[in-house]
């Protein structure tokens, strides 16, 4: 079975979360909106949970941090789409595609809708930008493949309580399991902990092969549906 997961927003404690899955062999996309980092790294206004600082990765860091893993567009400055006028969307969704573009100097298929924030005009911009896919916050299990790219719905967030049970199976029917999440919600030592223990047990399991969301993505043919080879593990026979 393939797992897949992403996490939004460009925090600092991204970088802790990395040491992780290159520990543990695992595969993840980040989530940037290009717009939202400064010369310097910058503290939220509000404290996450009424404890925890959270501060913004400094530009200069991006492609030094997330050098090893895919980055996908969050649009520029992370605003509700459905609530600003079209044109306005519009150009928040395709700078946020190009300035990472020349940022990085590569291709950026994918795409994260701010609070999960769109509706079939705000697709079809994604769409219209270049995308190959755009993750949604629904809840859909299977997720993969999605009726519409532009909609890929994830499994479940990395801290649903049945995290577990919607894994498993997953496992038995042998597809695709996806979850998401912000490495701030991260708070205790506990948290990072038992995260790590997560992603150890999944690494561990003989079944699983980590995969990136745009490579997965980019199996599906619009005309022709996703081919049987995409959710094969390498040497397995149907």
């Amino acid at each position: 079975m393939k797992i897949i997961q992403c996490w939004d927003d460009g925090v600092t404690d991204d970088i802790r979360l990395m040491e992780i899955f290159r520990r543990h062999g695992a595969r993840a996309t980040f989530n940037l909106n290009f717009g939202r980092h400064e010369k310097e790294r910058q503290s939220w206004p509000n404290l996450f949970r009424g404890t925890k600082v959270v501060s913004k990765l400094a530009l200069g860091e991006l492609v030094d941090v997330y050098r090893d893993f895919p980055v996908a567009n969050h649009t520029l400055t992370h605003p509700w789409l459905t609530r600003i006028p079209t044109a306005e969307a519009a150009e928040e969704i395709r700078k946020g595609k190009d300035t990472l573009e020349q940022l990085f100097g590569r291709k950026i298929p994918g795409f994260a809708y701010p609070f999960g924030d769109y509706n079939p005009e705000v697709m079809q911009l994604v769409r219209d930008a270049g995308h190959s896919y755009a993750r949604t916050v629904v809840k859909q299990s299977p997720s993969f493949p999605p009726e519409d790219s532009m909609a890929f719905h994830p499994d479940c967030h990395f801290l649903a309580d049945n995290f577990w049970s919607l894994f498993e199976q997953a496992k038995a029917d042998e597809r695709v399991f996806y979850f998401w999440g912000h490495s701030y919600e991260l708070v205790t030592e506990e948290d990072w902990n038992s995260f790590e223990e997560k992603i150890a047990r999944l690494s561990n399991d003989p079944a699983v092969e980590w995969e990136d969301i745009a490579d997965l993505a980019g199996t599906i043919d619009t005309t022709e549906g996703i081919s049987p080879d995409a959710l094969r593990k390498p040497g397995r026979s149907s």
